[in-house]
């Protein structure tokens, strides 16, 4: 039997169906990772913080509870003691079984694109999953960007390792996988395939190689992520009708207000 990596695809549509192909399964395992990863921060979240707590936090409005337990009094000693709790089963689920899972996610990603060909471990997504239950779950600080970066990156390295592609293949779905994941679990595409062609290096440059093919799965993950959770935005903001084109000259000097504090930021 023919291994597929032994096969060559010398014409060039057949190449582009094969990265489309690969592309739409990335995605497709992104969008997967997302809508787990969703799941266990929502309904850890409604148990621990809103049920075991008694702390009702409001939720953006694409972001409903998915399980509702019955209300309980506030317990100021509790939110110290979830929280930590959370966060020492976090510490030690990733120093016993993956310490690659551990930290933030995102620079993780950006360390293997450069330094390790893009190649993660699959164990890495996993861990990192359960892990972020534990910390973001229960309360701890930070969000889902850094866990379904590292998440994304993973699932999309590991589909690429599993058919045996190059180290350049491999890095481009790595970066593919981060994008869909962005794209799944914020509903933004778009969002998903610039971050991950930009998030790659820290001066204002974009990795040409990854735009498409992280397009094509950002795209895949976001419908079947929103197939499951809907398909509004995030966060919901009332209708402006626009009337005039002279309306959009007040934004037009807020941009400008805007930008020499923002590239002070970049900078700093």
């Amino acid at each position: 039997m023919v291994r597929f990596d032994e096969i060559k695809f010398k014409d060039p549509a057949t190449r582009a169906g094969k990265w489309f192909l690969f592309c739409i399964a990335t995605g497709l395992l992104a969008g997967l990772g997302a809508i787990i990863l969703h799941t266990l921060l929502n309904v850890g979240h409604s148990f621990f913080i809103s049920y075991i707590i008694g702390l009702d936090l409001p939720q953006p409005a694409g972001e409903p509870h998915l399980i509702h337990f019955p209300e309980r009094p506030f317990s100021p000693y509790l939110l110290i003691i979830i929280p930590a709790l959370g966060g020492l089963f976090s510490g030690l689920l990733v120093a016993r079984f993956c310490p690659e899972a551990g930290g933030h996610g995102t620079d993780a990603a950006i360390n293997a694109y450069h330094h390790h060909d893009g190649r993660i471990d699959i164990m890495v997504p996993i861990v990192k999953t359960i892990a972020s239950f534990f910390t973001l779950g229960t309360g701890g600080s930070g969000g889902s960007e850094g866990p379904i970066c590292q998440i994304g990156a993973g699932l999309g390295s590991y589909l690429a390792q599993k058919f045996n592609l190059s180290p350049r293949e491999v890095r481009i779905l790595m970066a593919a996988g981060l994008g869909a994941g962005i794209g799944s679990i914020f509903k933004a595409p778009l969002t998903g395939a610039l971050f991950a062609s930009e998030i790659l290096y820290r001066e204002s440059e974009f990795e040409a190689d990854v735009i498409i093919p992280t397009a094509i799965a950002s795209v895949v993950g976001y419908s079947l992520f929103c197939s499951f959770f809907g398909w509004g935005s995030l966060f919901k903001a009332p209708d402006y009708p626009f009337h005039n084109v002279l309306e959009l000259g007040p934004y037009t000097v807020l941009a400008l207000v805007l930008m020499p504090f923002v590239f002070l930021f970049v900078k700093v």
